[in-house]
């Protein structure tokens, strides 16, 4: 009788094991929800442990931080570069408003950032509150237009954003108004913006 050998699992680095289960949480969080963002979903998806995940993230609020904040360095250090590229040239704001836009949709951080404020885990938004406010930091020191803070523009694009990711859908089949319609009016928003100085 011969004996077939278990297969072993590859043995990732700490940081190898925390990256896979990151990424596996993303794809659970765009897949099927934020509901779906656990410790028990996400090892299983990496054929890791529970603990294995415990260790790493101590609890599945600290797993959800720690996406979140993935999440948020990804999209403001995406943002930041197309800024800074086109502060050098004409200035079209259709790349930012749809970057912003797919990462609170398509990307998911609209349904967990709303997510954790319903679960009253409202200081999990820090991360992603953090690195907007340091982006809008770092863009303000080259921003020249007084008359119009950057911080303005901001708001208005971050709550267009989360709005037509949590809301959009459903609210423009309603009004019967085509589903781009919340990006085409951000877009306007930031032109006239830029042009009323």
């Amino acid at each position: 009788m011969s004996v077939v050998p278990l297969p072993t699992r590859k043995r990732l680095s700490p940081e190898e094991s925390r990256d896979a289960a990151l990424e596996a949480a993303r794809a659970l969080l765009v897949e099927v929800g934020p509901q779906a963002v656990t410790l028990k979903a996400v090892a299983a998806r990496i054929g890791r442990t529970h603990a294995n995940l415990l260790h790493h993230f101590g609890s599945a609020d600290g797993l959800q931080k720690a996406l979140i904040a993935r999440m948020a360095a990804f999209v403001t250090s995406t943002i930041r570069e197309a800024v800074l590229r086109q502060r050098g040239g004409d200035q079209n704001p259709s790349e930012i408003v749809d970057l912003a836009f797919d990462a609170f949709d398509s990307g998911g951080a609209g349904a967990l950032a709303s997510w954790m404020i319903l679960s009253g885990n409202e200081d999990a938004l820090d991360p992603i509150l953090n690195a907007i406010h340091d982006l809008v930091d770092d863009l303000s020191a080259d921003h020249s237009k007084p008359d119009q803070p950057i911080e303005d523009e901001t708001l208005q694009l971050v709550l267009l954003a989360l709005g037509d990711a949590l809301f959009g859908a459903p609210l423009t089949r309603a009004l019967g108004v085509p589903r781009e319609r919340a990006r085409e009016l951000a877009r306007g928003l930031l032109i006239a913006g830029r042009k009323e100085k």
